[in-house]
This record gives structure tokens, C-alpha cells and sequence, in this order.
């Protein structure tokens, strides 16, 4: 009787290859998935998958000239990877051989806007609630900046207004303190101080009124508004003082100008429309076409070829509008009708000195007497227009960041808690903005560019 053979069975030669190439496909599989979860959660600078403003709606971001594999890695890099390999700026405090000078007497409205919190103290509650109200919130930790994104914001807005933010850190080292402040990019303050009386809620924002809460930070434009060709306050300005002084006063035409946009829900600039009769009112008011100044290249809407007229008009938009800089910095006289909000610097300005106040209840005559008095006055009329100019050229890039580093200073010392970004936030770095940034926006942003003060800080004197 032979012996039986016993026989293990063969594992076919293909079967290990194939289980390697199917967990490499699976684990591959599984990384993209992860990676596309990633990708499609993560808010941008530049909008994406961040729905618009509830409370100002605006056209929502196509995003068409990206594919889907092209909008990951743009993700992926500008977001997560860029800031890694970035210097921050918070490690070498810069020194000082200068005495600071005296800050001018409207950063005494920074003590007035974040009065509400001067008892109260600003607690993590507090900034929590202030949520419902921003596009995003900003938490500066060590001279690095955190962004934790809610919605999008119109335009490069949101771009333009952190990239500020970033020239501050970069502006004084070491200086700036942490931080943790919610923001929202939109006009119109929201945070009325009847609602919120019993907690008041601090959010930064361009403008506020006498019945909000709502703290004012310079706003995006002092470092461009590509969108429009408006390039930053340090080029703008110069530009259009020289446009300004080409023509001389005599030979202005001697009448009150316009141009702008009434169709923005504004009753002011709708009434203003009336305004427009040279002999009657005194006034030329026009529509401004931005589709058509867009298609022409903005070719009829340099401001510096607008400072020909003895008297220009600022009317308020849908809320605040950034043309008040650009419209004093003429040397014109400034018909201001009056104002329902003001923004950072406008509480500097001084009726009769630097600006004429226009009735809005009984408009049309109202300019027709400010342009008769101006013109039988033109000694008297062009100081005003020269003092509203000397201000705005008062208000340089230098002013603006000591504006913003005293604001960001007082604030920090109202908070009763220790600012820690939120696992939601992503560093944000001047490399991933310009990183985000196309090839014009960019160009803006570059120029725009702040090094670090010579000088201190302007002595922002105690209470």
C-alpha cells in the first residue's frame, strides 16, 4: 500500500501583484476622496466655496476659468502649504532711535468706538455672537495671521482688506499684539445699539453710524480696487493733487459736480438726479455706466482729470461710499450732503473749514446757495477746498497703519481671554495671497507692498 501524497494548494503568481495594486489603488482611492472632502470644505480669499453675504447679496463667484483638478491644487497650495515655508513677522521687534510724534486728534475716536466694552471687557462670548454678522473672522497669534472664513466677500475685498491687515504685521514687527476681532466686508453696519444694547457685539467693518455698534477699519481700497482701476492711496493721491493744480482756480468751471452710480437704493442720489441744471442749480450731475467705463478701460474715469470744477458733490450710496477721499483730495470745496456714517477718518473733518454741509431736506437749493456763496467768496471757497485737501494729504500710508495699529492695540487690551485661532481657521501669509491673487490683482497687491517704519507708532495719548 503506497503512501498518499498530500499537495498544499498554489497560490497563483497573479494574486500578490493584483492585491498590491488594489490596496494602492484603494488607498489611492481613499486619498483623493479625503483630499476632494478637503478641497471642497476650505473657504477662500478669493470666495471659494463661500456663499455671499446674507445681509447685501451680490452675484456668487463662477470660478470658470478652473477645473476641478485645477481648483484643488490651487487649494491644496495657496491655502495649506504656502504660509509653511513663510516668515512671519512677529520675531524681531523693531527698534526705534525717534520720539514719536503725536497722533492727530481723530484717533480720539478709537476711544469712542470701543467704549461700549470699556467696563464689559470683550470675552470669547462676546466675539462668538458677533459671528452671525461677519464674513470672516481674523486672530493674530505671535505676529501670524489665522482667518477662519464664513462668507464671501464682493470683489477683491476680502483680498485687499487682509492684505492690509499683513502689511500692518509687516509694517512694525513685533509690535502688533494677538488678537482675535470678527469682520464683515459688506457697507452697512448691522450691529444697532438699541437691538444690542444688553450685550453689545464688536464687529470691524468700513463705516459705522452714531446708532451701531459696528467699529471702523480703513477700508480695501487705500490698497487698491483693481476691479475699477483705482490703484492704491499712495499712488492715487499724488495723482490727483497734480490733476488738481492743472487748471487754476479762476478758470474752474464754477459749478457743483457728480458722477456716480444712483441706482443703488439711495433716496439721496436719487433726489440728487433732479439737482442737474447748470443755471438753475448750479450743478452737473451725471450717471457713471461702469459696464461702459469697464469696456473703455476706465479711460473717462481717471480721477484725476475730475478736479475741474470749484465744487464737488459727495452723496452717500447704499450706505457709505470710499469716493469721500478721492473727492476731497481735489482741492475743490466738498459739498457734503449730510451724512448718516462715517468711516475711520471722516470724524476729522470740520464743517466751514474743510467741507461744506449740504441739506438733504431741501437739496437742489441747498447746493445752489453753497455754489453762489463760493463763487462771490473765492478766496474764502478755495481755502476750504485747500484745507479739505491738506487733510486728505495728511492721511498717508504712514497715518493709516498707525491708525490701524492703535486700533488693533486698544481693542487687544479689551479682551478678557488669550486669542488661539479656531481648528476652523487657516494661516494666512502675504505668499498665499499672492498666491490666490490673478495677474492684475497681483500687480496692485505688489505695489501696495509696506516695509518697516523708520519710526514709531504716533504717541496715542492715555485717556
Amino acid at each position: 500500500m503506497g503512501l498518499l501524497s498530500k499537495h498544499s494548494p498554489r497560490t497563483p503568481s497573479y494574486l500578490y501583484p493584483s492585491v498590491v495594486a488594489l490596496s494602492l489603488f484603494c488607498i489611492t482611492a481613499l486619498l483623493l476622496y479625503k483630499v476632494d472632502d478637503v478641497v471642497s470644505r476650505t473657504g477662500t480669499i478669493v470666495g471659494h466655496n463661500l456663499e455671499p453675504t446674507p445681509w447685501h447679496v451680490f452675484p456668487h463667484k463662477p470660478f470658470d476659468d478652473e477645473n476641478r483638478h485645477q481648483r484643488a491644487y490651487k487649494i491644496i497650495q495657496c491655502s495649506y502649504l504656502t504660509c509653511r515655508y513663510a516668515a512671519g513677522y512677529g520675531d524681531e521687534r523693531w527698534s526705534y532711535g525717534a520720539r514719536a510724534e503725536e497722533c492727530p486728534e481723530f484717533f480720539g475716536a478709537i476711544r469712542r468706538d470701543l467704549a461700549p466694552w470699556a467696563q464689559s471687557r470683550i470675552s470669547k462670548a462676546h466675539v462668538a455672537a458677533a459671528q452671525r454678522y461677519a464674513a470672516f473672522r481674523v486672530v493674530i497669534v505671535e505676529g501670524k495671521a489665522f482667518v477662519d472664513w464664513y462668507y464671501a466677500c464682493v470683489q477683491s475685498r476680502a483680498m485687499f482688506t487682509l492684505w492690509g491687515l499683513l502689511q500692518l504685521l509687516r509694517r512694525y514687527p513685533g509690535m502688533v499684539p494677538d488678537v482675535d476681532l470678527m469682520f464683515d466686508c459688506m457697507d452697512k453696519p448691522t450691529v444697532n445699539r438699541t437691538e444690542h444694547e444688553a450685550m453689545p457685539l464688536p464687529i470691524f467693518r468700513y463705516c459705522t453710524t452714531k446708532e451701531h455698534f459696528d467699529i471702523p477699519f480703513p477700508d480695501w481700497s487705500f490698497w487698491g480696487w483693481p476691479e475699477i482701476n483705482i490703484r492704491s492711496w499712495k499712488e492715487e493721491f499724488p495723482d490727483i493733487k497734480k490733476g488738481s493744480q492743472v487748471v487754476s482756480w479762476k478758470k474752474k468751471f464754477p459749478r457743483a459736480y457728480w458722477k456716480g452710480n444712483p441706482d443703488v437704493a439711495s433716496p439721496i442720489r436719487s433726489e440728487l438726479m433732479n439737482c442737474n441744471h447748470s443755471r438753475k442749480w448750479g450743478a452737473q450731475i451725471m450717471r457713471q455706466d461702469w459696464g461702459e467705463a469697464a469696456r473703455s478701460g476706465f479711460k473717462q474715469s481717471k480721477l484725476s482729470d475730475q478736479c475741474n470744477y470749484r465744487y464737488k458733490i459727495y452723496a452717500e450710496g447704499y450706505a457709505w461710499s470710499v469716493s469721500l477721499k478721492y473727492i476731497l483730495s481735489c482741492g475743490s470745496v466738498t459739498l457734503i450732503i449730510s451724512p448718516q456714517y462715517e468711516d475711520f477718518f471722516s470724524r476729522g473733518l470740520i464743517p466751514n473749514q474743510n467741507f461744506w454741509l449740504v441739506d438733504p431736506l431741501n437739496l437742489c437749493p441747498s447746493i445752489k446757495y453753497a455754489v453762489d456763496w463760493g463763487n462771490e467768496h473765492p478766496q474764502e471757497a478755495e481755502g476750504i477746498g485747500k484745507r479739505g485737501q491738506d487733510f486728505m494729504e495728511s492721511l498717508n500710508m504712514d497715518r493709516i497703519y498707525e491708525y490701524m495699529f492703535h486700533l488693533i492695540s486698544e481693542y487687544s487690551k479689551l479682551l478678557d481671554f488669550k486669542p488661539t485661532p479656531p481648528e476652523s481657521a487657516l494661516e494666512v501669509c502675504v505668499e498665499s495671497v499672492l498666491c490666490y491673487a490673478d495677474e492684475k490683482q497681483r500687480t496692485f497687491l505688489d505695489r501696495s507692498t509696506a516695509y518697516p517704519s523708520e519710526n514709531p507708532p504716533c504717541n496715542f495719548k492715555p485717556a
